[in-house]
C-alpha cells in the first residue's frame, strides 16, 4: 500500500531558504526541541514541507555543525573508513564530529572517490562496528563497489578452480567412446521404410 505523503505538495515553497525561515525554524527547534517534523511547518508558520524543514536543520542550522573545508586530516580518515566500512555515510560520519552524513558523501563523490584507488592499496582500518551508532547492525543498501568488485572476483576464481578440478577429473574417468555407426543409420532406415498415413 505505501506510506502516507508528507504534506500537501500544493501551496508550499520550493527552492532557496531566506534567513526570515531560517529563523523561524531555529526559534521554533529551540523552543520545542527537534522531532515531529510532519507538524512542525504547520505550527512554526512555515510553508515548508516536513522533509525540508528535517533536512535544513540536520545539514545547515544546527549550532555543533563545523564549517569550512574538509582538512587533510578528516579526508584520509574518510578514505580509511570508506574502505572499511563502503557507502555507510552517517557511521563514518560518526567518526569525525561536526561533519554531516550528507557534506561527506558529496564530498566524497565530487572530490575524493576518483582519488581513492590510490589509497586502495591494503589500507584497512579496525573498526569495531558495536561501538558505532546503530550498533553495528547493517540495514539493507548497497555496498561499495569496490567490495562488491573484490567478492566477485574472489568468487570467479574460487568457480573457475573449481570447474577446472571437476573438467579434468571427468575427463580422467571417462573413457573415449565413439557412437556406433551401424545402430545410427538403422534408426534412420526404419523411420524412412516406415509408412505415414
Amino acid at each position: 500500500m505505501g506510506r502516507a505523503p508528507c504534506c500537501e505538495k500544493v501551496g508550499l515553497k520550493k527552492g532557496r531558504w531566506t534567513k526570515e525561515e531560517d529563523e523561524i525554524l531555529a526559534r521554533y527547534i529551540k523552543e520545542h526541541g527537534e522531532g515531529s517534523w510532519r507538524s512542525l511547518p504547520k505550527n512554526a508558520g512555515l510553508l515548508r514541507c516536513g522533509k525540508s524543514c528535517r533536512l535544513r536543520w540536520i545539514n545547515y542550522l544546527r549550532a555543533d555543525l563545523k564549517r569550512g573545508n574538509i582538512t587533510e586530516e578528516e579526508e584520509e580518515m574518510i578514505i580509511k573508513l570508506h574502505a572499511t566500512l563502503g557507502n555507510r555515510w552517517s557511521l563514518i560520519a560518526g567518526h569525525l564530529p561536526g561533519r554531516t552524513d550528507n557534506e561527506i558523501k558529496n564530498y566524497w563523490n565530487s572530490h575524493l572517490s576518483r582519488r581513492a584507488a590510490d589509497f586502495r592499496d591494503g589500507v584497512v582500518v579496525n573498526v569495531d562496528l558495536s561501538k558505532l551508532p546503530g550498533g553495528g547492525k547493517r540495514r539493507g543498501g548497497r555496498a561499495s563497489r569496490g567490495i562488491v568488485a573484490a567478492a566477485k572476483s574472489a568468487a570467479t576464481k574460487e568457480n573457475n578452480a573449481k570447474g577446472k578440478r571437476a573438467r579434468t577429473t571427468w575427463a580422467r574417468t571417462m573413457s573415449p567412446h565413439k557412437p556406433d555407426s551401424s545402430n545410427s543409420s538403422s534408426r534412420a532406415r526404419r523411420r524412412r521404410t516406415t509408412p505415414s498415413f
